[in-house]
């Protein structure tokens, strides 16, 4: 992972930590894919995509998460999921960066099964 997406990872999970939701997992990878951050908000499992962009000159961030990678996400976090009996309730968040200094947005169900 190239240092900016790294920092960009850190900040996410810094923050989300300060709102409450405890880091369960970093970089889960798999054969279908990878997802970024795997939070856990009380009993619910959040599978958390991270997308940081310097301008929203191309769409800014939450346009970057396209359909193919939006199928990449659910099929990685079944992945995740298979092993866990009963299966918990989850959710896919996103959080975008934006500027300098860094913008937070956080967005929770930013994507759908």
């Amino acid at each position: 992972m190239n240092p900016r997406g790294e920092q960009a990872e850190t900040l996410a999970a810094d923050f989300l930590r300060g709102a409450g939701l405890r880091i369960a997992c970093r970089n889960y990878r798999c054969r279908f894919g990878e997802i970024d951050l795997i939070v856990r908000d009380g009993a619910t499992v959040v599978f958390v995509e991270v997308r940081s962009r310097a301008s929203s000159a191309y769409g800014g961030a939450a346009a970057s998460i396209t359909a193919a990678k939006r199928k990449r996400l659910l099929k990685t976090a079944r992945h995740y999921l298979a092993g866990m009996t009963p299966t918990p309730p989850c959710r896919f968040d996103a959080v975008l960066i934006s500027g300098e200094p860094p913008r937070i947005e956080w967005l929770r169900n930013a994507i759908e099964e």
